[in-house]
């Protein structure tokens, strides 16, 4: 199958994913959600929004500044403007198509800072590794603060609330069920590629061997403590961002940092699961907030407000950015 095909099958898969869960999100809302979620909304204090964009543009412009460190020992110093641009640009298109983005911004920092676009590829796939493994040291310090949590999100993701004497689902049964479907999938792809089992342990070791690399790829970083200082900048804008969202409706301002690490947990997923986290966004986040005794209604409503807040950011600062690239350019060539 030609391969752009299955690219634009995969996007159009993961697009589906998105319309449906919003469909799924909205589906069982009755009168008194919808009610409840009006009335949220006239009294949400809007004027949160400003220190919250502040917050969001901050974190692309830490971003920004990461990437530098980690182009630098390439030989390269782009300029911040230019590379802030870049950064804005990628997430803008991944918007519309997922990882066009980390292509994007490649070529647009190659031709206006002359750095090879192929050496920067690099750099993306190890922020890719980094941001991965901090993702994992959230997930930890999200079930360490809350001990409990594991099982609250089995009972809401995977158990009937319609009937309390019904057998629950275990969280074994649940890691059971979800290793046969890894297992099949892994299954499935030996038949289709015609792999044997020596060559998917080859797969999984060169796999492991990269990620290896891209770990021990920081120790040859100049900056190495700027750079860990930097990433824990970047993800605390993000918990920030979370945390500040709380107090925009009166409903949900009880709630802490421990409830804003579970926010960005279920939020991070869900930028991932579907093209600019479209529905997987406001999904999660409600089902979230569920655990901590919100409404439906109110639960939906908080997630989609932290989704428009950040989407809006990456609309603005795309546009401007891509609108302003060339102009600057120009500008500092004449």
């Amino acid at each position: 199958m030609n391969k752009r095909l299955i690219t634009i099958l995969q996007y159009l898969f993961f697009l589906g994913l998105g319309i449906f869960l919003v469909w799924w999100s909205i589906r069982d809302l009755g009168a008194d959600d919808k009610s409840q979620i009006k009335l949220a909304l006239k009294k949400a204090r809007y004027w949160l929004v400003i220190p919250v964009f502040i917050i969001l543009f901050f974190s692309h412009y830490v971003r920004a500044m990461r990437w530098r460190l980690l182009i630098e020992p390439l030989g390269y110093k782009p300029g911040m403007t230019n590379t802030v641009f870049a950064v804005l640009i990628g997430y803008l298109a991944n918007q519309a198509v997922p990882r066009l983005g980390e292509v994007l911004k490649c070529t647009v920092l190659a031709r206006y800072e002359k750095v090879p676009a192929d050496k920067l590829v690099g750099t993306i796939i190890l922020e890719r590794i980094i941001d991965a493994i901090t993702l994992l040291i959230i997930f930890g310090i999200t079930l360490a603060i809350q001990p409990g949590l594991y099982s609250q999100i089995i009972d809401t993701f995977f158990n009937s609330s319609g009937n309390e004497e019904e057998k629950k689902v275990s969280g074994t049964l649940v890691m059971l069920i979800a290793g046969g479907v890894v297992a099949l999938a892994i299954l499935a792809y030996m038949f289709i590629k015609k792999k044997s089992v020596n060559d998917m342990l080859g797969i999984f070791k060169k796999i492991a061997s990269r990620i290896w690399q891209g770990i021990s790829a920081i120790q040859h970083l100049k900056k190495r403590g700027q750079f860990l200082l930097l990433t824990v900048i970047l993800w605390a804008t993000y918990l920030s961002g979370g945390y500040l969202g709380f107090h925009a409706l009166q409903e949900t301002e009880q709630y802490g940092i421990k409830e804003a690490f579970t926010v960005l947990s279920a939020g991070s997923i869900g930028m991932i699961v579907t093209p600019g986290g479209i529905g997987a966004y406001a999904f999660l986040l409600e089902k979230t907030m569920q655990l901590y005794g919100l409404s439906q209604g109110i639960a939906l409503a908080f997630g989609w407000i932290l989704w428009l807040a950040q989407t809006t950011v990456i609309l603005i600062g795309g546009l401007i950015s891509f609108i302003a690239l060339p102009w600057y350019n120009k500008k500092k060539e004449g």
